[in-house]
């Protein structure tokens, strides 16, 4: 498929996004059981939710740009019986709207306690908001994934790892963003995200590598002889039966070399898990902001030559037609 660059800053920055408040409620919610010293609401859970809020913005001005009539963008959410965009379209507003009221309680301070078990842990309003968030966030994850793992005839998304994977990546740049906001605003908490961060990442390459290897051994359904109809053992293709390329062409193949698309494999398997990796750690033991900042920006430009491999590498049945041009 032809990666459409719109769409792949639309999955990583919701994706940060949805992460970084994931880790923000994580925070909180350690907090409450006394097993994390709490934090002061406006320095770290309000900023942190603005932060988390601007990236889900981005990424849905971002996703404007692969719209034909933008104007018409309010009628994706009218197929939500059917369509997993439409949902998408649906609970994105939904977490954006959770993360804005999730900080402005705590930069309000309008967070009142609702009750208190008797080992002490306090529930507060924002606590709930946060875990409703959550569910929001889970929901989003759930619904950007399926839109690619639904489509049965790519063979290469249809897939629970689709699904696996985008979950482990968003939440991943999400805690190592974290990981580098909260050096500056929750020093205490540095470990404990930066610990989070390294083991997500660690379980998003796994998951990572195990769709590289399904897809690597997949038997494809459809052939030249399904492609045009014609049962015959020996078919060869000399012409596409035009002289020029085409919308189909042009849309449903990413026009790259093999040697160029190995390449880029190499190149965010190495951004997104092993440097980033390394930085956590090196900036965890020299409490160094920048460095640890450095890992997040790392893994973020891993993310996107990710995304990119993630479309191109989707072989659309068609192009078994049009495989000559």
């Amino acid at each position: 498929m032809h990666p459409a660059f719109s769409v792949i800053f639309l999955t990583t920055l919701i994706g940060v996004g949805q992460g970084l408040f994931l880790a923000l409620f994580t925070g909180q919610s350690y907090a409450a059981a006394k097993f994390l010293p709490a934090q002061n609401g406006t320095d770290f859970f309000a900023l942190g939710s603005l932060i988390a809020l601007l990236f889900l913005m981005a990424g849905l001005v971002s996703s404007i740009f692969h719209l034909g009539h933008p104007e018409r963008a309010w009628r994706a959410a009218t197929k939500w019986r059917t369509s997993w965009l439409s949902r998408e379209v649906i609970a994105l507003p939904m977490v954006m709207f959770f993360v804005f009221v999730y900080g402005v309680m705590h930069y309000m301070s309008w967070d009142v306690v609702i009750f208190v078990t008797s080992t002490g842990v306090e529930f507060n309003l924002s606590l709930l908001v946060g875990a409703l968030g959550s569910a929001a966030v889970f929901i989003l994850f759930l619904c950007t994934a399926m839109i690619y793992a639904a489509i049965k005839f790519l063979q290469e998304w249809s897939s629970p790892l689709t699904i696996v994977n985008y979950i482990l990546l968003g939440a991943a740049s999400g805690f190592t963003l974290a990981t580098a906001f909260s050096i500056y605003t929750a020093p205490d908490l540095v470990d404990f995200f930066g610990a989070w961060a390294i083991i997500i990442t660690v379980m998003a390459f796994i998951s990572r590598v195990a769709s590289l290897i399904r897809n690597a051994r997949i038997k494809y359904k459809s052939s030249i002889q399904t492609a045009i109809g014609v049962r015959h053992n020996n078919i060869a293709q000399k012409a596409q039966g035009a002289m020029g390329g085409s919308y189909n062409t042009r849309e449903y193949f990413h026009g790259k070399t093999a040697v160029f698309l190995k390449s880029i494999k190499w190149v965010f398997m190495l951004l997104v898990f092993p440097l980033p990796i390394i930085l956590l750690f090196a900036g965890m033991e020299h409490s160094n902001g920048k460095v640890l900042l450095f890992a997040f920006m790392i893994q973020y430009l891993g993310l996107l030559a990710e995304r990119w491999f993630f479309f191109a590498q989707a072989n659309h049945p068609q192009n078994i037609y049009y495989q000559t041009v």
